[in-house]
């Protein structure tokens, strides 16, 4: 494996777009890594944190202050017009999305299926606030400039500690380590190394992505994540479905159900499950298992193509809308 030097493009520049996270948070005490606020330092303090940065052309925007658990589909809407918008700028190279590491995996698989571009996408996040005696967050998105600038690579990846990761692959698997992020089986795309690309396979764009053509997240159908367990015997759904009978505001389009195994289902929940189909509402299953996919095929459950629940969860969302004129 050889590695390639990351240096800037001549005449090209990097966008960075914050969106709060533990990267830009701040507690009391240099000392405390729990304790602290995300979200609280703006993106021109982060960049000025890296006096390495001012080897790149650089150009910051704040779209949000946010920790990350809070992020919604409002505004994964309009980070996606923000970097959309920043793509087709000739002179952006790449963009980077500085980000919490909590719903990392989910803004980074809706970017993965929903922006087509050849341009690198980089997301990157920290598990220290900026106010830590030692932060990882100026490291990190010392690399993820380095990446979105050099042109080395395209598509929606996640940097972070040293570590790059497929946007459909990465998952958060450590609440407290700085190398919280893994791709189980199928290992990191590479690794920065001291201002170097050493890369083991190149990453795969969606042949499958899909443009927006619904801007406004209200009309988007809801999908919800039920769990199988021992004692699952289907309440949750039949509540959901009660709900939405009462009130057509909490009217759920889909179920994506992760099941126990190899996908498999309590016989509860399989009865409540039948009962939300014949309701109309789109029912996929996956594995709660954190490495692994589910295998075989059962006629009443089709299986998702994406293994982790909460992207599974996007990609339902994004089914319905391919398939149905208007889900609500």
């Amino acid at each position: 494996m050889s590695s390639v030097c990351l240096a800037p493009q001549a005449g090209k520049k990097v966008v960075v777009i914050a969106t709060g996270g533990t990267i830009a948070g701040r507690a009391a005490s240099a000392a405390d890594h729990v304790g602290y606020t995300a979200g609280e330092v703006g993106v021109e303090l982060l960049l000025a944190a890296v006096p390495d940065l001012n080897a790149w052309a650089v150009e910051a925007e704040q779209l949000a202050q946010i920790d990350s658990k809070d992020m919604d589909l409002g505004l994964w809407l309009r980070l996606h017009e923000r970097v959309q918008h920043h793509l087709g700028r000739p002179e952006v190279t790449g963009v980077v999305v500085t980000h919490g590491t909590d719903t990392l995996e989910e803004t980074a698989y809706f970017l993965h299926r929903t922006l087509s571009t050849d341009k690198a996408v980089v997301l990157t996040a920290a598990m220290r606030p900026a106010s830590a005696l030692v932060p990882d967050g100026p490291q990190n998105l010392l690399d993820a400039v380095a990446l979105a600038g050099s042109g080395v690579l395209g598509g929606v990846v996640c940097a972070m500690a040293g570590q790059v990761w497929a946007a459909d692959e990465v998952s958060k698997v450590h609440t407290y380590r700085t190398d919280a992020l893994s791709a189980g089986d199928a290992g990191p795309l590479g690794w920065v190394e001291a201002g170097h690309w050493r890369a083991v396979r190149p990453v795969v764009c969606p042949v499958d992505c899909q443009p927006l053509s619904w801007p406004d997240a209200r009309h988007w159908p809801r999908v919800e994540l039920v769990f199988n367990h021992a004692g699952q015997d289907g309440t949750l759904v039949r509540a959901l479905l009660a709900a939405a009978a009462a009130d057509a505001a909490f009217r759920v389009h889909g179920l994506v159900v992760a099941g126990t195994g190899n996908g498999t289902l309590h016989h509860g929940l399989e009865d409540a499950l039948r009962l939300a189909q014949r309701q109309g509402v789109a029912v996929c299953r996956t594995t709660r298992c954190a490495q692994g996919r589910v295998l075989g095929e059962a006629p009443d459950w089709p299986t998702s193509p994406v293994a982790s629940p909460f992207k599974a969860r996007i990609h339902l969302m994004l089914e319905l809308l391919r398939t149905q004129k208007n889900p609500v």
